[in-house]
């Protein structure tokens, strides 16, 4: 961090990030982040059987919303944990606290897979779900924000958007991988046995794949941008307090919500709802919906990972716009193709969806941790975005199931993302700065080579472009 009486850009301030130190940082943080939505995506797939064990006593769409509740109910201690552990990680560094919530995710999940059914222990076999649940949402609270964090402060800042991509990479094979082993239990096994005891195999797979990502993740270095900034504190304690991000960050916070809000509803609506959509609401056979979906998976990863690589040259801001315009024009169409009981019209409609949601994973992991200095990136990030996504995100399959239930319309999933992207393009219109090639707020510029610094000096007031903001903040403090 630099000194308000600083007024000039040194040589020393820039740092050089090794590309490959930068790609083990993304591999490891995304690895990490798969295994997190394994975790999320097996309970998202097996929604359905879930309610069948857990809720035997209700009947019909209200087992789904129930499912769907406990689903919901652990983003309510998301904030509770974002603020837990992003305070910490800015206390202590980004990788210890990683390491810490990946373990406490891996536990939670396996617990989930030793829970006796319904049937054996009643009403208590819920309530233990409800429990693993909240942990699972304490952990996740300080999992992604950290992830996201780590990565823009691990690599260089012309490749910020091609590399974070790959932390949504990540999210997809978690997914992926989950789907995967659904489906292929469900076909293996049939229904009925899946009902019986194969649901809990993918839950006890929570376990070992945990102790390869905390292995991946005590191995790496601390980010680049945390060391640079501890640095410059070195005998003193100047660590901002909770008060002070919501006093002095508030505008960040407020636009990283809806940031948020759009991402999350496009995000859990396709990778966590539309499996029990495709067969709770529209009739199709479980393994046939999951097939589809996992098809759809694949096909974003190289998509994901182009969107980040054009946010490197033509910025974040115009490709989140582009995926807002789109989804606003094509969802209703999208959605009429997936309920036409067509095979192919519902893989182009899901499609339609993805390519869209692809636009959103492949800049959001650059583009949400620029909004914040370094010294309140990862608790601030942690806070606007554990709060939307507990009020949006994650209550987006509970939602819909409830509205469709309520409404009996089958089309509501498609107004619903329509509404979420009218408020989210007019805020990014009016309050997001283009912050693709620029070095994070408060941090010195991150070069690949040494041959680039004397360009980079030469800008040096480009290179310094947030340093009227921090000036307006160090003038609001006194």
């Amino acid at each position: 961090m630099f000194q308000k009486k600083k007024q000039k850009l040194h040589k020393d301030d820039i740092t050089v990030i090794d590309t490959q130190t930068a790609k083990k940082a993304v591999v490891a943080t995304g690895l990490g982040n798969a295994m997190e939505w394994f975790d999320f995506g097996i309970y998202s797939y097996l929604a359905v059987t879930i309610g069948k064990v857990f809720f035997s006593e209700l009947d019909g769409p209200l087992q789904l919303v129930y499912t769907f509740a406990t689903f919901a109910a652990a983003f309510l201690v998301r904030p509770i944990g974002g603020m837990f552990f992003g305070m910490l990680g800015d206390r202590l560094g980004r990788k210890k606290v990683l390491a810490i919530t990946l373990v406490i995710m891996a536990l939670s999940t396996l617990s989930i897979g030793l829970i006796p059914s319904y049937a054996s222990i009643g009403m208590t076999a819920p309530i233990l779900l409800l429990v693993a649940r909240l942990v699972q949402g304490f952990s996740t609270g300080g999992e992604y924000s950290g992830a996201m964090t780590f990565i823009a402060e691990s690599t260089p800042d012309k490749k910020r958007g091609t590399l974070a991509s790959g932390l949504e990479v990540g999210t997809l094979i978690g997914y992926i991988a989950g789907s995967g082993i659904v489906t292929l239990l469900t076909y293996m096994l049939g229904s009925d046995k899946m009902m019986d005891w194969g649901w809990r195999i993918p839950f006890l797979i929570a376990a070992p794949i945990g102790l390869i990502g905390f292995y991946l993740r005590s191995h790496l270095e601390e980010s680049p941008a945390f060391e640079a900034m501890e640095k410059t504190k070195e005998g003193e304690n100047k660590h901002v307090s909770m008060k002070d991000i919501l006093i002095y960050h508030r505008k960040p916070l407020l636009v990283g919500m809806i940031l948020v809000l759009f991402y999350n509803v496009a995000d859990y609506m396709v990778l966590s709802y539309m499996p029990s959509h495709l067969s709770a609401v529209l009739g199709y056979g479980e393994t046939k919906g999951l097939l589809l979906i996992l098809i759809v998976m694949f096909i974003m990863i190289p998509i994901v990972l182009m969107m980040g690589r054009f946010s490197d040259r033509i910025g974040a801001k115009r490709i989140i716009q582009g995926g807002l315009v789109g989804l606003i024009l094509l969802s209703i169409p999208a959605f009429l193709m997936i309920g036409s009981g067509n095979n192919w019209l519902v893989f182009l409609g899901l499609i339609i969806l993805a390519v869209f949601l692809a636009s959103f994973q492949g800049t959001m992991p650059a583009l949400l941790p620029s909004l914040f200095f370094t010294d309140v990136r990862y608790g601030a990030l942690a806070i606007t975005y554990n709060i939307s996504a507990s009020l949006f995100g994650g209550t987006t399959p509970l939602v819909l199931a409830w509205l469709i239930d309520f409404t009996a319309n089958r089309m509501m999933p498609a107004y619903y993302l329509i509404v979420a992207c009218l408020i989210g393009i007019v805020v990014v219109a009016i309050f997001v700065k283009e912050t693709s090639g620029k070095p994070l707020r408060g941090s010195p510029p991150a070069v690949e080579h040494e041959k680039e610094i004397e360009g980079v000096l030469k800008e040096s007031s480009d290179s310094l472009w947030w340093k009227e903001e921090k000036m307006e903040i160090d003038e609001q403090k006194g």
